[in-house]
């Protein structure tokens, strides 16, 4: 099973995270060495496992608060020019919480 890298936001809980990435609790604790579910904090970097989609499939990533385009191209795996030219963003500065982003 592939991993991502996720820096987790404030108000994130393992389950919401596990979520957002269609895992589960236990799993990403596993992956992380997390005794308790219930403790994680804000900047923390989570190793998520993934199954991942076939390269004709598009990933898609919903911006959280305090994303940057480094820290999604970073945890993605992917250049932040790709980011941009994919997503055909005028002002690469300006992305907010919510906005979908797509990652191939």
């Amino acid at each position: 099973m592939d991993t991502i890298l996720y820096t987790v936001q404030d108000g994130d809980t393992l389950y919401s995270i596990a979520q957002r990435f269609q895992t589960t609790v236990n799993n990403i604790a596993r992956y992380n060495g997390i005794a308790d579910p219930d403790v994680i904090y804000a900047d923390q970097v989570l190793r998520i496992p993934v199954t991942r989609v076939p390269d004709d499939e598009t990933d898609e990533y919903t911006v959280q608060s305090g994303d940057t385009l480094y820290k999604i191209a970073r945890n993605y795996g992917v250049s932040v020019t790709d980011l941009i030219n994919l997503n055909r963003l005028t002002h690469p500065d300006l992305i907010y919480p919510g906005q979908v982003l797509r990652i191939q």
